[in-house]
């Protein structure tokens, strides 16, 4: 587990030789497939996998804590620069990153002189950056071709790059005179500001937040992505007589093109993906729910009441407030043997249900409410709390 609100993107490269090495002609071959694949997904570890499907559903996540800005007029500064791209377009490509996010939500961006105190910090850094040597939870870089880039979740505002990563303004490509990658600056840094909203990665392929993005060549905001950062945000209007048209009655007289144009004025933002996910019927969920009263910075484990690891047939399914628990971050762990482990704070209240299938039949759910106790938080140590209490709960 990395207990952690940094949200890494991993971006890992099928190339990893110095630039000097004399590639083979299976590595060439490689090359030119890749290069001629309009929509290559890579697969990672740590990534959810895409589920097809026959209907149109809502593939986007929410970080299940509820990490977001309480503000909508963020600020942002660049403190160090990379070493491929000048200052000035290195300035236009993360503001156009921003933009894009600014277009389709009510946030706004602006940027601030690196000596000011801002929401957002960026920076290009090498192998040891601020506090990865000495954090488990925050990976330093590994080089050329490796990592792009990770961010933090609200509110703690960090967005990193890879220094050593050759960085444009444009489509990335494979440059055969340099021997590297050259990686699209305005994409990958519009998929990290989406984690530094509070977004996760979606299995939409077309979503920018997927994360294969950079190998599926997604360089715009899809519609996956308008519905994710809505959800945290809220909507906009696209045209400016929104508002003389809905005192008309428009938003019931022309239902459709008023909920396109001007969701916000007629208060129709989530309608669009409400339909789009109607097709899928909801998990059963327990009408049962215990509620578990835990002192803050306790741990509590929960057990959905069969162990996977010796019924590898069964499939256990872990949710908070609905949302589909698919890794472990800040505040709860999915252990080895698909119980949950959760460290009593503000943000991990809440409703934990758990889901046992086999096949498309559900055997079993289960419901816990977790409510914080009113007694003075455990002084904070290293590891787990002194004292602190493991109660499994089945």
């Amino acid at each position: 587990m990395r207990p952690s609100p940094l949200l890494e993107a991993k971006m890992s490269r099928w190339y990893r030789g110095p630039a000097a090495v004399l590639l083979s002609v299976w590595t060439l071959l490689a090359i030119l497939w890749i290069l001629q694949t309009s929509d290559l997904e890579r697969e990672e570890q740590t990534f959810s996998p895409i589920v097809p499907s026959l209907t149109r559903r809502r593939r986007y996540a929410i970080n299940p804590l509820g990490y977001k800005w309480d503000h909508v007029n963020l600020t942002y500064r660049i403190v160090q620069f990379p070493s491929t791209l000048n200052k000035g377009d290195t300035e236009r490509a993360i503001a156009s990153a921003f933009r894009m996010w600014s277009d389709v939500s009510p946030l706004s961006f602006r940027r601030l002189p690196a000596t000011q105190r801002a929401d957002i910090t960026i920076g290009f850094y090498t192998f040891n950056h601020t506090d990865c040597w000495f954090s488990p939870t925050h990976p330093c870089f590994d080089g050329l071709n490796g990592e792009l880039a990770h961010a933090f979740l609200p509110p703690h505002g960090e967005i990193h790059f890879d220094n050593h990563e050759f960085w444009i303004l444009g489509r990335s490509r494979f440059s055969w005179k340099q021997g590297v990658w050259l990686n699209d600056l305005v994409q990958v840094a519009a998929h990290e500001i989406g984690h530094a909203l509070g977004l996760w990665h979606s299995r939409d392929v077309r979503a920018l937040m997927h994360p294969n993005a950079t190998y599926s060549r997604t360089w715009r905001i899809g519609q996956d992505d308008v519905w994710a950062i809505q959800r945290l945000y809220g909507c906009v209007d696209e045209k400016r007589q929104c508002q003389p048209w809905a005192r008309q009655g428009l938003c019931t007289r022309q239902r459709t093109f008023m909920k396109r144009h001007c969701p916000r004025i007629c208060n129709a933002c989530f309608e669009h993906s409400a339909a789009a996910t109607s097709s899928s019927p909801p998990p059963p969920w327990p009408s049962l729910v215990h509620t578990r009263y835990v002192t803050k910075g306790r741990a509590i484990t929960f057990r959905c009441g069969f162990s996977s690891s010796n019924r590898p047939h069964l499939q256990i399914s872990w949710y908070k407030d609905g949302q589909p628990l698919t890794q472990s971050v800040q505040g709860f762990e999915l252990l080895p043997n698909q119980d949950l482990r959760v460290l009593a704070t503000e943000f991990s209240e809440g409703r934990y249900s758990c889901l046992i299938r086999r096949g498309t039949r559900t055997l079993r759910a289960n419901s816990w409410q977790i409510k914080l106790k009113d007694e003075r938080p455990l002084r904070p140590t290293l590891g787990a709390p002194k004292g602190t209490q493991r109660k499994t709960v089945n």
